[in-house]
């Protein structure tokens, strides 16, 4: 920083006189075509000096001014460099920051996602199970219920069967027993329990 304004402190003595030689030489050459007089180079040269004060006051008392307003304006840039920079910074950090959430929740739903599939798979072979066991509980249910009516049933038969073959029976003993037979039948019947006594 010091020698740049070292370097701008030197150059300007030479800015200067390179401007003054200009405006001597477009001054020298103006006129009749004869060179300048020496009242025109007197002329010139108060001008000349008279510029060079107003221009050396003008610089002497805007200098501090200009030299705040640029150190000022050096100190505003630096700052907001440092200012862009820590945003950078923050801006930086944050974009990892959410990067490694979005990555956290891509996996967390990736996770659910086969959890679930994984439940629904494990929910389906549950319900198959069970609805072969209810299927099989329904089977051996019917068959219980159809043994069961069939002994009913054959009971029914039984029981139909012996009060008919009763009946029969007594029909045709009716039927074939006489009064005689019958007589025969009590004596026969008194005489093995006598007997027996």
């Amino acid at each position: 920083m010091k020698a740049t304004r070292r370097s701008i402190y030197l150059s300007l003595p030479f800015s200067l006189l390179i401007v003054l030689c200009s405006v001597c030489l477009v001054y020298a050459s103006g006129g009749e075509g004869h060179g300048a007089t020496a009242s025109q180079w007197k002329d010139f040269a108060w001008k000349t000096l008279n510029s060079v004060i107003i221009i050396g006051f003008l610089a002497w008392i805007l200098a501090p001014k200009i030299k705040a307003f640029f150190s000022g304006r050096r100190q505003e840039i630096k700052e907001s460099l440092e200012t862009a920079a820590v945003q950078k910074t923050d801006a930086e950090k944050q974009y990892r920051e959410y990067a490694e959430k979005i990555d956290k929740a891509s996996q967390e739903i990736d996770g659910i996602y086969e959890m679930i599939k994984a439940q629904g798979v494990a929910e389906k072979e549950k319900i198959i199970a069970d609805a072969k066991k209810v299927a099989e509980k329904m089977k051996e249910d019917a068959q219980a219920r159809i043994e069961q009516e069939l002994n009913k049933a054959s009971g029914q038969l039984r029981s139909e069967a012996v009060a008919l073959s009763v009946q029969m029976a007594e029909e045709i003993l009716k039927r074939n027993i006489t009064a005689k037979d019958h007589e025969a039948m009590v004596r026969e019947y008194m005489d093995k329990v006598v007997n027996k006594h």
